[in-house]
């Protein structure tokens, strides 16, 4: 199964961050309102944009006025992008212990681990970062369309 480490979920949650703000495009938002919107450690929030941005996933202006965006569209970015700049592959996930599937006869559980892994990288490569944007701009409709009906109310 796909355990993802913690600078894996960081980098998640603070390109989810900058994907939900993507449809504004002159803003910048900065490690430290990034690492409190998603309550994250800042130095930790720091680290990470410098290697999305070193990836090419996120881009940042230093100074004032200055902050990180998506390089790239939200919907150009998949989970995948994400898992390969901060998990190593690990094949000695064999419940019989390391060595044993690939040195000795497969396991009763290598196929079928073997299909769960197909499964979450499948998963991973085709769920792209939009669906952050979709939620934020799904809500801020609701938003207008419940003011909108108030503002007709009163007339």
């Amino acid at each position: 199964m796909f355990r993802q480490n913690r600078s894996t979920q960081h980098a998640i949650a603070a390109l989810s961050r900058l994907a939900e703000l993507y449809g504004d495009p002159g803003r910048r938002v900065s490690s430290i309102e990034i690492a409190a919107t998603r309550n994250l450690p800042k130095p930790v929030v720091a680290k990470i944009l410098t290697i999305l941005a070193q990836a090419g996933l996120v881009a940042g202006s230093p100074g004032p006025g200055g902050g990180y965006r998506l390089a790239k569209p939200p919907g150009e970015i998949s989970l995948q992008d994400v898992v390969e700049l901060f998990e190593r592959e690990d094949e000695s996930n064999c419940p019989f212990g390391p060595g044993w599937c690939g040195n000795r006869e497969p396991c009763p559980l290598h196929d079928r681990l073997i299909a769960l892994r197909e499964l979450v990288d499948n998963y991973l490569k085709k769920t792209h970062f939009d669906i952050f944007q979709s939620k934020i701009e799904s809500s801020v409709r609701s938003v207008r369309a419940k003011s909108n009906r108030r503002s007709r109310g009163r007339s």
